[in-house]
Formats: C-alpha cells, structure tokens, sequence
C-alpha cells in the first residue's frame, strides 16, 4: 500500500524554512516524491516539484525582513496542510518556523503551532523533541513560570509520559524507561521546596508503575539528563519549556526535531526558529529539518 504524502509548510518566508526545504528536496529527489510543498507560487516555481501555492501571486518576498504578508501566507500554508491531513490527502505535516510575535500581530490566537494543529485536529496534544541523542517531552510549554505550578496536574503529567512511552516503541524500545522530572529543586527535597512533587507527581508515577509501565521518579532536573545521556533513561519528561529544552538544545540542538504527539495525525518541525538574521545567505543548518522530515516519514507508516 502506498503512503499518503507529507504536507511540509514553508514557515515565515522571509526566514530561513524555504531554504532548508529547498535544500532538502534537492539533495534527496527520491524521497522528495513523497513531500509536498505548501508556499508562495514564486517558491514552489523554483522547486520544480508538485506542491500548493497559497498567497498572492505578486507577492513579494525579501529574505530577513518579516512582514504581515509574510505572516498570513505561512498561517495560509498550515491551514492548508491542516485540512488536507483531515481530508485523507497528507499522511501527516512538517511546518516551517514562524515568527510568534508576527503572527499574533495578524491576528493569530494561539502561542505556537503545536495549539494551532491541536486545535485543527481536535486532540489532547504533548510536546516532545526527538532525533537526536535525547527524547524529551514537556507537561507544559508555552506558558509564564508563575503558571507552570498550577498546570502541572495528575492528568497532565499522565498524558505526558504515556505519548513518550507509545514514541519510544514506535521508534524500536520494546518497554521504554522513562524518567520524569520533579518541578522544583531537588524534587522538592521532601516538601522543603516545594509539595507538588509529592503530592501531584509522585504517585502519578508509582500508579503508572503498577499498571506495568517503566517510569521512576520524580528526578531532580539538574542530573536526570545526564543520566538519559549516559544510557540510563530512554526518555524524560520535563515539567515545563525550559526545564527540557535547555539541556536538549545544549547537545541536540542540530539534530532534534519537535514532534507534535497526542494527536489524529503526526506534526513535526524543525527545533529553531526563523533565523531572520542568516535567511537568504545559505549559513543555516538543515540538521534539524532533516530530522523532522525524517521522524515524520517514520511516525506517519
């Protein structure tokens, strides 16, 4: 049986995503038959491959230099992968990187594009970074610290650590080990610092235990990524963006990608942002977009 293709979106075309696109497509011609590319009709031209034009025809674009244009055309372009994974024509998506402070200018309601396809494709959705050395997956994301500590609930953290148990078997762990994080310093250091690693993720995880799965913790966030390093851990659950993020981009930052779990159809994109300041100069690293068109053609079978 034949896959679906994958819908792959430009990003903000003023960054540094329909580069790195480009550049992909070209250096794998075989693989590339199995991608379709959503952007600008100038850029889809130049691909010389079946893709989908959205925007306007005359639309001009200068490599560094964002503008609303710029903006709607790429929210065009994941609307436009949105429904075609909901129509049965993508197999799954990977999306470019935007600009956030851009989008929100136009009119754009949500913090990032994981909320954008959750709420396209109606799902309880997970962060989570992969391709590299490193699995991590994040309870919460783009939130302010001072509303981390409310968010971090039983069915939260719950949700978490079985979407990284169901992507570690799908990328060959028969019973994945799954460390999770405690929220505070030290896990709470027995209540001096904090009760929710006690009271909230403590016994989520001894229940998760019981029901057959190989999850410990909660682990102080200062030493449990070196100990997934090591091999101890074939995943971490991180309770908040930084707390995860930090270590993995220290080590990955080239080579993971974010993933998009928790939902009807596969979502990944590249761990960077629009890199205005290199775009249009061929300086940025395709790592991390090769990752996640990678992850996404495995995830998606």
């Amino acid at each position: 049986m034949n896959k679906k293709p994958l819908a792959i979106t430009c990003g903000d075309p003023a960054g540094v995503g329909p580069e790195l696109i480009t550049k992909w497509l070209r250096s794998h011609p075989e693989e590339a038959k199995g991608i379709v590319p959503i952007g600008p009709a100038e850029w889809i031209e130049q691909l010389g491959i079946n893709g989908i034009v959205v925007g306007a025809n005359d639309f001009s674009i200068t490599a560094g230099k964002p503008t609303p244009e710029g903006h709607r055309l790429a929210l065009a372009a994941m609307e436009a992968a949105a429904q075609g994974a909901s129509e049965g024509r993508f197999g799954g998506v990977i999306s470019g990187p935007i600009n956030k402070k851009g989008f929100s200018e136009v009119g754009y309601p949500f913090p990032g594009q994981t909320e954008f396809f959750a709420a396209r494709w109606t799902g309880e959705p997970v962060m989570a970074f992969a391709g590299g050395r490193m699995t991590v997956g994040l309870v919460t994301w783009h939130l302010p610290l001072r509303s981390v500590a409310s968010a971090i609930t039983p069915a939260a953290v719950r949700r978490t650590i079985l979407a990284l148990i169901d992507l570690r078997k799908k990328m060959g762990d028969n019973h994945p080990r799954i460390a999770v994080c405690g929220l505070n310093p030290h896990a709470g250091e027995g209540g001096l610092l904090g009760t929710e690693d006690d009271d909230v993720i403590r016994p989520l995880i001894k229940q998760l235990g019981a029901e057959g799965n190989n999850v410990s913790g909660p682990f102080p966030g200062d030493t449990i990524f070196h100990r997934h390093l090591e091999g101890e851990f074939d995943a971490v659950v991180a309770m908040y963006h930084d707390q995860g993020l930090a270590p993995l981009k220290t080590v990955d930052f080239a080579s993971a990608a974010n993933l998009t779990l928790g939902l009807p159809f596969i979502r990944t994109s590249p761990d960077h942002g629009t890199a205005y300041e290199i775009a249009g100069r061929d300086l940025a690293d395709a790592g991390s977009f090769a990752s996640a068109i990678r992850l996404a053609q495995v995830l998606s079978a």
